[in-house]
Parts: C-alpha cells; structure tokens; sequence
C-alpha cells in the first residue's frame, strides 16, 4: 500500500552545461512514473535577479578561455575549507526567499543535483528554514567539498570511490546508488542498426569511430584532441562540438574526422560509436557505458576533469590516458578489451529518494525530520 502522505518532491539543478540537468530530468522522470508529483527548478533563478546569468556567463568563459583558473580556484576552495562555507552562507542567503515559496506545504522531499544548490539548501535545512529532508546527488565521479554541504540529510553517490571521497568531506549519510541514466541509452541489438545510425550521422562504416565529447559548451583542448587522434590512426575521430559553432567550423575546414555540432539524439549517436574519448567525466560517460560503449579520458579540462578523470580509473570504469603516447594504444586496447559495464547499487536513486520522502512503507534508510 502506497503511502498517503503529500507526494511532491522538488528538484533542483542548474543550467551550467548539461549533466546537471541531465540528471535532474531522469530523475523526475522516474519519481513521475512512481506516481509522485516531481517537478525541477533551476538554482540560477532563485539567485536575485541577474545573478544566475552573470554565474553561468562566467563559467562558460572561464572554461573556454582560461579553464586553468578554474582548476585553481577549485584547488583553492579544497585547500582551505572555510571558503566553501563562506560561498555557501552566500548563496544561502541570496537564495532564501525564492527557495522558501518554491517548498509549499506539499512537499515532502527536496534534492539538489548541482553543488551550489545543495550549500544554500543545506544551511536553509540547518537553519529550520526547510522543514523537510534534503538529498544531494552527486553527478560526478570525484566529490568537490563544495558538493557535500551541513545541513543535507542524505548524499546519493555513483561508486563506493565517489562515496568515500563525500565522507572525507563530511559527509554523514551516503547512499550509494545507479547513476541517473535514461532507458533510451542502451547498447545498439544489431550490426544493422549501428550502421543504420552511421549512416544517419555521416559516419564511415568500414573504420571504428572514436566519439569526442566536451559537454554542452565544446571547451576544451577539443581540436588537439581530434587531431592526435586522426594521427594514430586507430579511429576514426567524431567531434561533438555541442554550442561551440566556432570549433564545428574549424574541425571541418581542417578536414579532421567528423565535426558534428549540437546533438538531439546522444543515445543514437553512443550506440554508433567504438569508443568515447571524454575530457570532463560527466553524464555522457555514464550514458555511453549505459550504451555499451567504452570510455577513455584524455586532455581533462583542470579542476572537475582531471579529477573526475582519476575516479574513473580508480573505480575501473574508463582508462584515464595521460600523455599523447599512450593515446593509439589505449585507444587499441579499449577496441579490445570493450565496454565496461556502468555503476550499479542495489538501490536506484529514485527509489532512495522516495525511501526519502515517505513514499513506501519500509524505507530503505532513516533521515531524522
């Protein structure tokens, strides 16, 4: 028997690239086919007004100009954990009052999947101002302090590496859990249907295809990338320029492999694919293990891509390809070797989040109201 307590549960994201809300609409998704009222705010449009622009412009630009200051300022904010606070009574604060009226009296659970969401949630939870349990998912890999904030009930992680890293933090509660992956991304049934999509996409069928993502914005050493690849000659480089119209036009006028710009259909895409080469270690590496696919990193963005770089080869999942000499063969090797299957927990995050709010009756852990 279902419970009948109020069965709304409100997700928070942000609309800085994609992973972020990747994952917040899966899991709406999976909370609506449960049979709970789920719906997704973006973090950005609880900050006064301007301020989500002025954070998300700066990011973009931080990352396509100068993505070695990120690195340092990811660094710095590890290094000395009181400016993770300090940003987090911040964004608390500018937050509070939109946050307050998006939380009605329906309510039973609210989970962040961006990490300035979950500081300003955390102190507002800590504060009483939040009268219902908060949950973090933690979408990547490797766990910033930034990600693991007081206050939060709960923190959902991919893998006992990224759950071990939260703790470390801080971290009170963790939860391991599957990734928040949709059912479209699954391996392609058939040699048919890999070139059917091939073809689709304009790409050779007689030559393995090495799939380069860059998340949504294309930042990156993404043009070096696809040229080292198209030297070692193992596959056939297909670049996934996203917004970056610049590095799309580029890519092709250089005649290096396939430049594709902003795709509608990733899971097609993935299941044409031999082999992802990533640089970030975000949503689309879980979705192309999902898909069948092999991940490597290479030529990580500083800060979260190196980072998450180093979990991924630590839990196993995806080779993290240091230098440009070992680029062929690893390349050769993931051909080989083949997909390595994606995380998986013995409880799904959906399911953990409606142990969360009370949505069955034996839950599945205890967070204190």
């Amino acid at each position: 028997m279902r419970s009948r307590l109020p069965r709304r549960i409100t997700v928070v994201s942000a609309s800085v690239g994609a992973g972020h809300d990747g994952a917040a609409r899966e899991l709406v998704r999976r909370l609506r086919e449960a049979g709970f009222d789920a719906e997704c705010h973006d973090f950005l449009d609880l900050l006064p007004r301007g301020c989500g622009r002025l954070l998300r412009g700066s990011y973009a630009l931080e990352l396509k100009v100068a993505p070695w200051a990120w690195g340092w300022l990811l660094g710095g904010l590890e290094k000395h954990r009181g400016s993770s606070g300090l940003v987090g009574r911040l964004f608390a604060a500018a937050a509070a009052r939109r946050t307050r009226e998006l939380v009605g009296p329906e309510t039973t659970a609210i989970v962040s999947t961006y990490p300035l969401a979950s500081q300003a949630l955390g102190r507002l939870r800590k504060s009483g101002v939040l009268q219902v349990p908060v949950a973090t998912f933690l979408t990547d890999m490797s766990v910033h302090p930034l990600w693991v904030a007081e206050g939060v009930d709960l923190h959902l992680a991919l893998h006992d590496v990224a759950a071990i890293q939260a703790v470390k933090h801080g971290a009170a509660d963790v939860e391991i859990c599957g990734p928040l992956v949709g059912p479209t991304f699954r391996p392609a049934r058939s040699q048919a249907e890999v070139d059917r999509e091939r073809t689709r996409f304009g790409l050779p069928l007689d030559r393995p295809v090495a799939l380069i993502t860059a998340g949504s914005w294309g930042v990156g050493e993404v043009e070096l990338t696809a040229r080292e690849i198209a030297a070692a000659g193992v596959a056939v480089p297909v670049t996934v320029c996203g917004h970056n119209e610049a590095l799309r036009q580029k890519l092709e006028q250089a005649g290096t492999g396939v430049a594709l710009g902003w795709v509608d259909d990733m899971p097609a895409l993935l299941r044409a694919s031999d082999v992802v080469v990533q640089n970030a270690g975000g949503l689309t590496s879980l979705e192309a293990m999902a898909s069948g696919v092999p991940v490597v990193s290479y030529r990580c963005l500083p800060g979260h891509g190196v980072t998450n770089a180093a979990a991924l080869d630590e839990a196993g999942l995806a080779v993290w390809i240091r230098s440009e000499r070992r680029l062929g063969k690893a390349l050769v090797e993931a051909l080989e070797t083949g997909p390595v299957p994606a995380p998986r927990a013995a409880h799904s995050a959906d399911r953990v989040v409606i142990a969360l709010a009370g949505g069955v009756p034996e839950t599945l852990l205890e967070v204190a109201s």
